[in-house]
Order: C-alpha cells, then sequence, then structure tokens
C-alpha cells in the first residue's frame, strides 16, 4: 500500500511538471505570435487551453482520492493540498496566456506601435520563475523558491517601465492609445504570470517549512 501510495503522489507531480510545461509553452507561444505578428499561432495557442484545463481537472481529481481514501501523514497531506493550489495558480497562468493571445490578435491587424523590447524580457522572465518555481516544487528547494519570490521584483520594475514608455505615446498622440492600452494589457498579464509563479515558490517554502509566508510583508508592516 505504501509503495502504490508513493507511485500516485510520483504520478500527481509528474503530471503538475506536464502541466507546467504546457503553460509555459503557451506564454512562450503568446508573445512569439504578438512579436512575429503571427495571429495563427495566437489562435494555436488559444486552443492550448483546453488541454491544460483537462490536466487542472485531472490532477485536481488525483489528489482529492488521495486525500480521500489514503488518510496521508502530514508531510504527504502538505505535498498534495500544494500541488491542488499549484494546478490553480497554472490554470491561472494559461488563463493571461490567452488573453496575450488575444490582444495579439487585435494589435496585429494594425501598425505596430513600437518596437517591442520589454515585453519579450518580462515573458523570458516570467517563463525562468515559472520553470524555477516548479522546480523548486519537485526538489523542495527553499533556496531556489526564495530567488524566484525575489525575481518578481524585475517583473514588477519593467511593467512600470512599459507602463511610462507607453504613457508617452499616448500623451504625444491620441491614436495611438487603443494600441497602448493593449500593450499595456500585455505587460499586466505577463506580471501576472510572474505572481502566480511567486504563488507556486511560497507554497513551496509552506510544502518544506510548513510555514505560511504569503503576505507575510503586509502583516509585518
Amino acid at each position: 500500500m505504501t509503495r502504490h501510495f508513493e507511485e500516485e503522489l510520483d504520478q500527481v507531480k509528474q503530471k503538475t511538471l506536464r502541466m507546467g510545461s504546457l503553460v509555459e509553452d503557451m506564454v512562450e507561444r503568446a508573445v512569439t505570435s504578438l512579436v512575429d505578428r503571427d495571429s495563427q499561432l495566437a489562435e494555436e495557442t488559444i486552443a492550448f487551453d483546453e488541454k491544460v484545463d483537462h490536466l487542472e481537472v485531472e490532477i485536481d481529481g488525483d489528489c482529492l482520492r488521495l486525500l480521500a481514501l489514503q488518510q496521508p501523514a502530514a508531510g504527504d497531506l502538505r505535498f498534495i493540498t500544494t500541488a491542488i493550489k499549484i494546478i490553480t495558480d497554472l490554470e491561472r497562468m494559461a488563463d493571461q496566456a490567452v488573453n496575450i493571445s488575444e490582444r495579439a490578435i487585435e494589435l496585429n491587424e494594425e501598425p505596430q506601435l513600437k518596437p517591442y523590447i520589454d515585453i519579450p524580457i518580462m515573458s523570458q522572465l516570467s517563463q525562468k520563475m515559472l520553470r524555477d518555481s516548479l522546480d523548486a516544487f519537485v526538489r523542495k528547494d527553499v533556496v531556489l523558491a526564495r530567488a524566484v519570490i525575489v525575481a518578481d521584483n524585475r517583473v514588477d520594475a519593467l511593467k512600470n517601465q512599459v507602463f511610462r514608455e507607453l504613457l508617452t505615446f499616448m500623451m504625444g498622440d491620441t491614436a495611438t492609445i487603443p494600441r497602448a492600452i493593449r500593450l499595456l494589457l500585455v505587460s499586466r498579464y505577463l506580471e501576472r504570470i510572474a505572481d502566480h509563479a511567486t504563488n507556486i515558490a511560497e507554497m513551496v517554502v509552506f510544502l518544506v517549512e510548513g510555514r505560511n509566508i504569503r503576505h507575510a510583508a503586509q502583516q509585518a508592516s
């Protein structure tokens, strides 16, 4: 029974990694569809969301079954409940990738407002945060998890930089406002993806140390 239980826990872990890999691919494809002005790629990315949703339901069902039938001890209980929360964040990241793809399709129909420099960097950082947060989950690596949390500051700084630059465009020419707003939304979606990766990293700290550090800064102040 113990060996079978461990195998089922490992399956949950592998499915979660597969879901994370799919989400990371969606984020990369979504931003590429914007930078390369490839609306077909954007449409394909949107279609991937169904696979992510399916995996979320499957993993959630696996976790609930383990909770109901196996009565896991404290450490395994934290692992299962953490996995349930992680797949929720992954599903929301996929939704943000869909949002980016939808804005890309709209922007691709108009002349490009400006070269895309900061947005691809935000995407790369967010993808790395996602990758590292899941690696930290699998390896129970608190040091890596905390590095992900710190990395969120750089994504926030880039979003603010994008805002300042696009504000200059909108103030200089009101005709740019619709395109600028869509790009602002894209930067916001990427910031949210980084936030979800941060959530996962914070949950890894809880998994390993049993301490909930979410909102710790607000509580301290």
